[in-house]
C-alpha cells in the first residue's frame, strides 16, 4: 500500500469513527507532526533547521502562527499536534482540558520579555491609571502580575486593554495604549520608535520558559516526528552557535529586524542544550518546580480555569540522543 493510500484510508476510518460517535482520531503516523509556531527567537531555530535542510517538511510540517493564543487554540481543535507556547500556557491549556506534555525546553526568558511604556512615564508607579496593552494569555498576565506585586500596585490602579499579540505594534503606534507587555520582535521595533523599558523579565528570571508541547494523544503515533523536531530545533542551536553571523542573517527577514536587533534579542534569552534539556525535563528536574511556583502564581491571580496536576508535565523521551551541551 503506498503512503497517499494508506493515508487516504487512516483519513476515511477517522471519518468513519466520528460518524459513528466513537470520538476523535488518533495521530496518523504517515502524516506529518503538525507544529505551530509564531514569531519569537526561541522558536526560530526550528525554521533555520528547516532552511538548513535539517527539518524535513514531510516529517514536520511548521505552521506559522499569528500569536500563541492561536496556537493554543489549534491545539485545543486538534488542527495542531504541537506547538511553541511559554510554560504558563501549557498550564493553561491543561486548565482548560487540553492534554499537553512538554518534550523540550526551547528558552529561558532573561528579558526578552518587557513591559514598554510611551516617553515622559519614567517609572512603574507612573502607570497609575494609565492603559496597559495586555495580550489575553498567561504570558501577558503574568508578566503584568510580576510587575505590579513588585512595585506595590494592584490590578485595580491601572486600565487593562485586550490586544492581541498581531496588534502590538498598531495599536501602539495609534496612541491607543500607554503601556505595552510585549516581546521580541516588537519590543525592538518599538523602542526604534521612541518606547522604552519599564520592566522584563530579567526582574523574575526563571519565569517565562519557553517550550515544545505536544498533544498527549499525538506522542505515541508521532513519536518518530517529535524526536526529529528537537533534533532539529537543536542543529539549529548548534549552527547558531559556530557560526552566528550567517544565522542571525537567516533569521532577520523572518523575525522583521535587522540583524543587530535579532543580536540582541538573543542576547537576552537562554537557549539551553539538549544535557540541560534533560536536567529541566527528568522526574523532580527543574521544569516541574518552576511549574509549580508558576501554577501558586496564576491560581492566586485567578490566571487558571482550575488547579492542574504537574506530575506528568513533561516527558525526556523524545530527546535525540547525544550529549550535546
Amino acid at each position: 500500500m503506498s503512503g497517499v493510500q494508506h493515508h487516504r484510508r487512516a483519513l476515511m476510518g477517522c471519518v468513519a469513527a466520528m460518524a459513528a460517535g466513537l470520538g476523535g482520531c488518533q495521530a496518523d503516523p504517515m502524516a506529518p507532526l503538525r507544529l505551530g509556531a509564531h514569531a519569537w527567537p526561541g522558536y526560530e531555530l526550528l525554521f533555520l533547521a528547516r532552511t538548513l535542510g535539517a527539518l524535513r517538511a514531510e516529517v514536520v510540517h511548521l505552521a506559522e502562527m499569528p500569536s500563541a493564543s492561536a496556537s493554543l487554540r489549534g491545539l485545543a481543535t486538534g488542527s495542531l499536534d504541537a506547538a511553541g507556547l511559554t510554560l504558563d500556557e501549557v498550564l493553561t491549556g491543561l486548565s482548560r482540558g487540553i492534554e499537553l506534555v512538554v518534550v523540550g525546553v526551547l528558552d529561558v526568558s532573561l528579558g526578552a520579555d518587557v513591559v514598554l511604556a510611551r516617553p515622559g512615564l519614567a517609572s512603574v508607579s507612573d502607570l497609575r491609571g494609565r492603559r496597559i496593552g495586555v495580550e489575553s494569555s498567561a504570558t501577558g498576565a503574568v508578566m503584568l502580575d510580576a510587575m505590579l506585586s513588585r512595585h506595590g500596585l494592584q490590578l485595580s490602579d491601572v486600565r487593562v486593554v485586550p490586544v492581541a499579540f498581531d496588534e502590538h505594534e498598531g495599536r501602539w503606534l495609534a496612541g491607543q495604549v500607554d503601556a505595552l507587555v510585549t516581546f521580541e520582535p516588537i519590543s525592538s521595533r518599538l523602542q526604534a520608535a521612541g518606547a522604552r523599558v519599564l520592566f522584563s523579565s530579567a526582574e523574575v528570571p526563571g519565569r517565562i520558559v519557553d517550550v515544545l508541547a505536544v498533544r498527549r494523544d499525538a506522542l505515541a503515533a508521532q513519536a518518530v516526528a517529535i524526536r526529529h523536531a528537537l533534533a532539529g530545533h537543536f542543529a539549529g542551536l548548534e549552527v547558531l552557535r559556530a557560526q552566528p553571523a550567517d544565522s542571525l542573517a537567516r533569521l532577520a527577514p523572518r523575525l522583521g529586524q535587522p540583524v543587530t536587533e535579532v543580536a540582541r534579542a538573543y542576547s537576552a534569552l537562554q537557549l539551553p542544550g539538549l544535557a540541560d534539556n534533560r536536567g529541566w525535563l527528568r522526574a523532580g528536574g527543574r521544569l516541574k518546580d518552576t511549574a509549580a511556583r508558576l501554577r501558586t502564581v496564576m491560581l492566586a491571580g485567578g490566571l487558571l480555569a482550575r488547579a492542574v496536576d504537574l506530575d506528568a508535565l513533561a516527558s525526556e523521551a523524545y530527546l535525540p540522543a547525544g550529549a550535546a551541551a
